[in-house]
């Protein structure tokens, strides 16, 4: 039995990086499903389909609880399949699993508060004292999910998305880092223009960003706090995994890594934040 952690390419890596660093002894299997990434331009039902088919992949594969290293899935298709489908899938395989996001551990970073928390309503106007940008996808973008749930628990934050179509296909290619350092600031600069001033912090609302941070605090002014998401999430697993000893995760550190697209070697941009060549099984 193991951990799985699913994206749509190798965005999700950042994330997997950081659970295997918390969870050394845990074994894990990765699916990139390379063969329909991005997500990102996709609509709603086929995201909600792709993620549902990456998942079914993993519990066969032995994993008991996925993580959706993808803001876009998590995003659009997460609380679908919590609800809707992973109770079949639970009685179909015969033992204890889920499917876990990674917005829900962002937004509670983002904010110092708890998913659970709701501010009060007090019905006066509150200005609004900390601007924070989330650097996204289209499809995240459109969900608003940031905006949203953020405002919920806090008035005093206004959020600002900027959907970067194309860059998590770059990074997905292995773009030299002159195209994506213009590419990155460029989103960062329109981010600015339309705000009146850059944020007071960041968020890489996509996990492929991860891979580029320097490119995106190079761009940002000096000391900008940025949330990393791959710490966030792995700091809401243990808080899971503490409150969940059902699941059985495996105690041989096994690193399993699939694709559904082409497998062999990633790219060099991948193996250079990897640390070391990286080569997919075909899933």
């Amino acid at each position: 039995m193991a951990i799985g952690v699913f994206d749509s390419g190798v965005g999700g890596l950042t994330v997997h990086r950081e659970l295997t660093r918390r969870f050394p002894d845990r074994d894990f299997v990765y699916l990139a499903d390379q063969a329909n990434a991005p997500y990102g331009g996709r609509g709603g039902e086929e995201i909600v389909d792709l993620t549902r088919i990456g998942c079914e992949r993993l519990f066969e594969a032995g994993a008991n609880v996925i993580v959706l290293a993808c803001n876009t899935a998590s995003a659009i298709a997460l609380r679908r399949l919590q609800q809707t489908w992973v109770p079949e899938a639970r009685a179909r395989h015969g033992r204890p699993i889920n499917v876990l996001g990674i917005i829900v551990p962002t937004i509670e970073a983002a904010t110092g508060l708890p998913w659970t928390y709701e501010a009060e309503r007090l019905g006066d106007k509150i200005e609004a004292l900390e601007i924070t940008g989330v650097f996204c996808t289209a499809a995240t973008a459109m969900s608003r999910v940031y905006e949203i749930e953020i405002d919920k628990r806090r008035e005093d934050l206004a959020v600002f998305s900027e959907a970067c179509p194309g860059l998590a296909g770059l990074i997905e290619l292995g773009a030299p880092a002159e195209e994506l350092t213009v590419v990155v600031q460029d989103h960062v600069d329109a981010l600015r223009r339309r705000i009146g001033r850059h944020p007071d912090k960041a968020i890489l609302g996509c996990t492929h960003y991860e891979i580029v941070a320097d490119l995106f605090a190079a761009a940002l002014p000096d000391g900008t706090p940025v949330i990393h998401q791959p710490t966030a999430v792995a700091d809401a697993l243990d808080r899971y995994f503490a409150r969940h000893p059902e699941y059985a995760l495996g105690g041989s550190g096994r690193r399993d890594f699939l694709t559904s697209g082409q497998p062999g070697p990633q790219s060099d941009l991948v193996s250079q934040f990897w640390g070391a060549p990286l080569t997919f099984a075909a899933a």
